[in-house]
């Protein structure tokens, strides 16, 4: 019981930071919130992802990149151009490393605006914090793993920012359904995108880039606008069509 508790814990903390903080706010700027909350948004991120922690600046970038050029040979993953999801997850981890050390050619529309906290992203993303990290997921199944098999779940806690990643990077580009014909192979992933917080709405949230809800039809449901609406009426955040 208490690795399968890390193991969903982990799962979807990492995941709402994923598609909370990275991807509707860096790169899509759904909503605001001031800068102490945008920082406490970095920690709670590198909490939450431990020794994958994604900066959100690098983040913020690629993923505007893939939506620019979704499917073509400048996407930084599609598989269209990737024969086999190990291959897309090196290109996107070249591609975001390239990006992090300011290594990538990118045009200066697509860095405007995006959440950037240096001397955060510098320690997060140092080596050693990341071994300490991945060090403290093997204590912790060392004295709480009751069968073997179980120690195979600890390579995704080390890499669950990137696998979040790579599922609807790969699959929701492959398989699914479409609401809406574009020029992309974006799919929504209903009912599997309950396990991907809204993730694997992925056609529409291609369809409509700027919208923070991403289900659009009745049988659709986006686990994490609910929270995005919650928090917009706490006033931590503020909904990006108020006025």
């Amino acid at each position: 019981m208490p690795i399968l508790i890390i193991f969903v814990a982990h799962w979807y903390l990492s995941l709402f930071s994923q598609t909370f903080f990275l991807h509707r706010y860096a790169a899509h700027g759904m909503f605001t919130m001031s800068k102490g909350w945008e920082k406490y948004f970095f920690i709670f991120t590198w909490l939450s992802q431990g020794s994958s922690y994604l900066s959100a600046r690098a983040y913020g970038i690629m993923h505007r990149l893939h939506h620019a050029y979704a499917d073509t040979e400048k996407d930084p993953h599609s598989p269209s151009h990737d024969k086999n999801i190990m291959a897309m997850m090196y290109r996107t981890f070249r591609i975001y490393t390239d990006i992090f050390y300011d290594r990538y050619p990118v045009e200066n529309k697509y860095k405007k605006e995006v959440p950037d906290w240096p001397p955060f992203d510098f320690f997060a993303s140092h080596v050693v914090t990341r071994v300490l990290f991945g060090a403290a997921f093997f204590v912790y199944y060392w004295y709480f793993a009751t069968e073997w098999w179980m120690f195979l779940l600890l390579p995704i806690h080390w890499l669950m920012g990137p696998v979040h990643g790579v599922i609807i990077n790969w699959y929701a580009h492959k398989f699914g359904y479409k609401n809406h014909e574009m020029t992309n192979t974006a799919t929504n992933l209903m009912p599997w995108d309950l396990l991907m917080m809204g993730e694997g709405l992925h056609n529409n949230h291609h369809k409509h880039a700027s919208n923070p809800k991403f289900s659009a039809k009745k049988y659709e449901f986006d686990p994490t606008y609910p929270i995005i609406w919650i928090l917009d009426k706490l006033g931590i955040i503020r909904l990006a069509d108020k006025s």
